[in-house]
Formats: C-alpha cells, structure tokens, sequence
C-alpha cells in the first residue's frame, strides 16, 4: 500500500498552513478556504461566503495531498521504485512539498538519500525567502521539517496561542518583529492596536473583520493577516498609479516639447492612468468593498460576491 499522510503529519501541515473555515482572497485575490485550498487544488471551489467544518478542511486537505502532493513525495523519496522512508520523514517532506511544490528540485532531497543529516538540514534551510527576502515563518518551518525529517519531532499538537483579557488571539506564531508589523498595519489603516507592544487589542481585530467580511471572532489567523496585506497592497499600489498621473500633469512642463504635442501626451497618460486605476479598483474589489460598507452596504456585497 502506497505511504499516505499520517494523522500526526496531518496536524503538523494544518498548524503551520492555518485553517480558515470561511472563503477568503489570499494575497494576489484569488478566493480560498481551508488549509490555503483554491480551486486550482481540484478538491473545492470556495465562493464569496461560503464556510466549511474543521472536519470538512481537514478532510478536502487530505484529498488534495491524496492526488496533487503526495505521488510526488512517494517518487521523490524512493529508491529503486519502492518508497524506503520512515513515516515522520514522509510527512516532513510531504509539509515542505505542499509549501514549496519543489520536491523535484530541492537539494536537500539528494542528502537524504545520502544519509547526510547536515545536508538534509542545510538543503531545507535554503527555501525561506519570500518576495526576495528571508520570512522568519519560513525560517521556523523549514527548522520544524527538518526536525521531523531528521528526528521524528512532531512538535506541540495542542499548542495554546498567547492569551490576555481584551487582546487577540494569535494563532500563528508570529515573531517580535512580525507582531510589530502588524501593530503597524493596522494603526496605519486607523485600527488602534493598544499600547502593549506585546499583544494586539481584541477591539482592533474584531473591527477590522468586521469592516471586511472575516469571520469576528478576534483571532489573528490566516484570513486576517492575509487580507490586512491586501489592504497595504491595494494602498501602495493606489499611491503609485496616482504619481503616474500626477507625472502626467507634469509633462506640459518638458521643455522642448510644443504644447499640442504635450497636451496629446498628458492625455494619454491620463487614459492609461484611468484605465489602471479601474484594473487596480476590480484587483482589489474587496478592498473597495471594506471602504464602502458604510455608505453603501448593496454596492459593497455586490463585490464581494464576484
């Protein structure tokens, strides 16, 4: 019988992923629930709305392993066409390929082979840079993997998140560094975080998911981190698309260039910047959402119903 995903390996995966039991948009707007399941997983189709059991995601994660994740692992990790591998170590490698998809590719795998215990762990080590720079989160999985490849450490199961009366909860372990990011983003967006530098006030969290359709519950998970990141995106990039027009105002003023000359360039700028802008406005359809909710509560689910 073909290894498959342990219940313990199983924990491990949901604890590092986080479970979002009501559809959200990930970072780039695609809509996803669960374990980080879209529709591209082939095992759901999440829709503006919709909302799902701990049973259901943990049963649709393992579905997705089942046909997308782990014949890799089992290819990649055999030896003469058998799989010759350790549960823990398949369910390691299983964690980093359901992060990475690169199984097929990661140096690390070939340590193993080799029994190379400080290859395995410097190979795993390699894969913790997102958008170019080092993630303290990737940093601690890619440390956790190589604690369950090499040692068959499962880690905490039933690690409680940090509590204190009026502050939120933190489901996903966040460093100093990382909670200050947060803190920061949320009294840029005019949500007060509170003064300990420790902690984010409940009150901030429950007024942000309820500005943008989360689930209120005060938590600081997957969902609302995810979509705090889409709401400093959406302003930087609203910042970018506004110099551009603001540069193309500032073309009457090259010199060398005749005013009709000039006055034609500006208004193609001004269309591109137009055009741009109602991309960015449908990109961020959820952000525009949470900015009308107030004043305009039908126009505001009608996008976030698309």
């Amino acid at each position: 019988m073909d290894m498959e995903v342990s219940h313990e390996g199983l924990s491990f995966l949901e604890r590092h992923e986080g479970i979002v039991l009501r559809a959200y948009r990930d970072a780039v707007g695609v809509l996803t629930i669960g374990a980080g399941l879209t529709k591209a997983s082939g095992v759901v189709d999440p829709k503006p709305g919709m909302t799902i059991t701990a049973e259901e995601a943990s049963r649709l994660l393992t579905l997705a392993l089942r046909r997308n994740y782990e014949p890799a692992v089992r290819y990649a990790l055999s030896r003469y066409g058998q799989v010759d591998c350790a549960q823990h170590e398949f369910d390691g490698a299983l964690s980093f390929h359901f992060n990475t998809g690169a199984i097929k590719r990661a140096s690390w795998v070939d340590a193993w082979h080799m029994d190379n215990r400080k290859g395995v762990r410097a190979g795993l080590l390699k894969w913790v840079k997102g958008g170019g720079k080092v993630l303290p989160g990737l940093q601690r999985r890619r440390a956790e993997e190589a604690d369950l490849i090499l040692d068959g450490t499962y880690g905490s199961q039933t690690a409680k998140p940090k509590r204190r009366p009026g502050m939120a909860v933190i489901t996903l372990r966040l460093s100093d560094a990382e909670l200050a990011d947060v803190r920061k983003a949320l009294k840029t967006l005019g949500y007060d975080p509170g003064p300990n530098p420790d902690f984010v006030a409940e009150a901030a969290v429950r007024a942000f998911q309820e500005r943008h359709a989360l689930t209120v519950d005060g938590i600081l998970g997957r969902a609302t981190l995810t979509t705090l990141q889409r709401r400093l995106d959406a302003r930087t990039k609203t910042g970018t698309v506004a110099a551009a027009g603001g540069a193309g105002g500032a073309a009457t003023q090259v010199p060398g260039i005749g005013m009709e000359t000039s006055a034609t360039a500006v208004g193609v700028v001004l269309i591109c910047v137009a055009i741009a802008g109602l991309y960015l406005a449908w990109t961020y359809r959820d952000v525009v959402a949470a900015k009308i909710q107030r004043f305009a509560p039908k126009s505001a689910a009608w996008l976030r119903s698309k």
